[in-house]
């Protein structure tokens, strides 16, 4: 509970952090009031502030996942959407999916209605009493006409952390893409794309990253936007002149004006996660998990 008098206890980080760093407030705040321009829409100072702080957050992305090239992270309204984006975008008819059964809803609905509507097969490898997948069971469900693979990092359910190197090295030796949803995880854990073999990685930008909500994040290896599809076009800002959607990255899949609030908070939180260290933060919450189970113990 909250009021003028008590102290609220908050027990939902699994569904969105809170509270916020504090430059995190003071960096939504101060765009709202003092700035407001949106991105890459207007040749003025203001709007190429914003530009150039939107793309400081992309830049500490990258930093933060082991990736190179800033204009590889695309922003959506949410990780449900960046999921969409990755699984809508690449799959066709007739094409083969490998997942789990314990993934969430942003990747099992979009895969059903897949199912459903564009003759994508599917199959849904099973999980231990643990909740954890093996890997062996993912390279056993391979099939010829296998496009994707798309597994969950971390259960926001049961926080069971699968094996995404060792599936990541499957997708490799198969050719086949993957898609690894760390919606719980990135924040939390380490995670490089490379080591990991991510082709995709969606992630929102409200729980582990401690940004705003309503902003998603898309990572797309170099190579994989060539099949990837923009569900969306729009105005860009760039090549205003051509009728089509420009394939150049992000624009390709960024048409309409960016959330910039979010990003910008986003890129305060990032920079205290950087400040602080993954380590520092996760042992943090692991010392406030042991006071809590005291507590009811």
């Amino acid at each position: 509970m909250t009021g003028t008098n008590s102290r609220r206890i908050y027990l939902d980080n699994a569904a969105t952090s809170w509270p916020k760093p504090e430059a995190v407030y003071d960096a939504v705040d101060a765009y709202q009031r003092d700035n407001g321009a949106t991105a890459w829409r207007g040749a003025y100072r203001e709007a190429d502030d914003v530009g150039r702080r939107v793309q400081q957050t992309r830049k500490r992305l990258v930093e933060l996942i082991g990736a190179a090239e800033p204009e590889r992270i695309v922003f959506t309204a949410n990780g449900t959407e960046s999921l969409n984006v990755a699984i809508h975008g690449l799959l066709r008819p007739g094409d083969h999916v490998v997942t789990s059964v314990v993934d969430h809803n942003s990747v099992l609905r979009p895969l059903r209605f897949l199912e459903e509507h564009l003759n994508v097969q599917v199959t849904r490898v099973p999980c231990d009493g643990r909740g954890i997948v093996d890997s062996d069971s993912v390279s056993q469900a391979i099939r010829s006409n296998t496009r994707l693979i798309a597994l969950v990092h971390v259960s926001n359910v049961t926080g069971a952390i699968q094996p995404i190197e060792q599936v990541g090295r499957i997708a490799r030796e198969h050719g086949v893409r993957y898609l690894v949803d760390a919606a719980q995880s990135l924040g939390h854990l380490p995670i490089d794309v490379g080591q990991v073999g991510a082709d995709l990685l969606a992630a929102p930008g409200h729980k582990g990253l401690l940004g705003p909500s309503g902003l998603g994040v898309l990572y797309i290896a170099p190579g994989c936007e060539k099949e990837l599809r923009s569900l969306r076009q729009g105005g860009t800002g760039s090549l205003s002149n051509e009728y089509r959607q420009p394939e150049l990255l992000p624009d390709k899949y960024e048409p309409g004006n960016l959330n910039v609030p979010g990003v910008l908070g986003l890129g305060e939180a990032l920079l205290f996660l950087k400040q602080h260290g993954l380590q520092q933060v996760r042992k943090h919450a692991e010392q406030l998990t042991a006071r809590l189970l005291d507590g009811f113990a």
